[in-house]
């Protein structure tokens, strides 16, 4: 990889994390790709989510380097995650790996180099490929919209048309780099949303906390994804749908939150709509009513949140997705699906 790293000196600390429920032969597969990294993380974590096809024993097996952490139950990709992001004691930053996300030599690399390349960032979104479809992207970084959907960006493009390097709102944490410190003062990813869309809510307290956001695109892992819940699934759907509402409540400064609350509003009915259509009428309701049921505390976290705002509404509105063209954009896409499965 031209530009990589190869000073040992120069190289950050870096602890890889994988959780794991219910990954099967997908874990052995990911221990393979990690073995061929030209840059050799200094620890890699795996978070047992209380797995019952025996894939993590085999993997601790097999590799005995592996540090295996196994809290007894499924704690959720949230959870999950902080429980590593404490335990990589010895780690400047962590690197997130899906169990269906697979990496080329040089991801570890790259995600280095941009890290010291941009000190401004606390986090790096690595270039996803298909795994099934090699040519096409699954995803150069995240999109936020004002309306508070959130999508990959350039998914499903041509890997020779995907955008370039340079700042994205958040990263899909299917494969992703973050500032360990910068992580934890932030309160690491919020364990109540289980799983879905508790990447771009960290990456927008990041952003409210000051830290900046980057795509490599010489950062590539090639991404199975909806391996384990499905892209349209009632979990899913239940987990992102609600998880959306809470992360626009928590996250949006209040100017900006009032301005694009109809885009928001609008944005729920046509989803609800959509689902009920479908024939998903349970999971959208129910994802919609407990989002609106949380919502004394979720302004509760609101509060801490905008009272620790370190940048102005007009910088983070830079870095959104608005617009006429973009709202339709982000209608169509919550017509066909979220965001689909992580």
């Amino acid at each position: 990889m031209s530009g990589a790293l190869t000073d040992p000196a120069a190289t950050p600390a870096i602890a890889v994390v994988v959780v794991a429920h219910g990954a099967g032969g997908y874990l052995e597969q990911v221990a393979r790709s990690l073995a061929a990294l030209t840059l050799k993380p200094r620890r890699v974590l795996v978070v047992d989510n209380a797995s019952r096809d025996g894939a993590v024993d085999a993997l601790a097996a097999a590799h005995p380097d592996v540090e295996v952490l196994r809290p007894g139950r499924n704690l959720g990709f949230a959870a999950g995650n902080n429980a590593a992001a404490r335990a990589a004691g010895g780690c400047e930053w962590l690197a997130l790996l899906n169990p269906d996300a697979f990496p080329e030599p040089d991801w570890l690399a790259a995600l280095a180099q941009a890290a010291r390349e941009h000190p401004e960032c606390a986090l790096i979104a690595s270039r996803l490929d298909r795994a099934t479809v090699p040519d096409e992207l699954d995803g150069t970084g995240d999109v936020y919209h004002v309306s508070g959907l959130a999508w990959r960006r350039d998914h499903r493009r041509p890997v020779a048309d995907g955008a370039g390097g340079g700042e994205v709102f958040s990263a899909c944490a299917a494969a992703a780099l973050y500032r360990r410190d910068a992580f934890l003062a932030a309160g690491g990813f919020d364990e109540r949303y289980f799983c879905y869309f508790e990447d771009t809510d960290l990456a927008f307290r990041l952003r409210l906390a000051g830290h900046g956001c980057r795509y490599e695109p010489r950062s590539v892992a090639r991404h199975v994804g909806s391996s384990t819940a499905g892209v349209e699934s009632d979990f899913t759907i239940y987990h992102s749908h609600r998880n959306l509402v809470w992360t626009y409540a928590k996250n949006m400064p209040g100017a900006l939150a009032w301005v694009y609350l109809p885009q928001h509003l609008l944005l729920n009915l046509l989803s609800v709509a959509w689902f009920c259509l479908r024939g998903q009428s349970r999971p959208i309701l129910t994802a919609k009513r407990d989002a609106v049921r949380s919502l004394p505390r979720v302004l509760g976290q609101r509060r801490a949140i905008q009272a620790a705002r370190r940048v102005e509404s007009r910088e983070l509105l830079r870095v959104m997705s608005r617009g006429r063209g973009a709202y339709v954009t982000a209608l169509r896409r919550a017509a066909a699906s979220l965001r689909g499965a992580r």
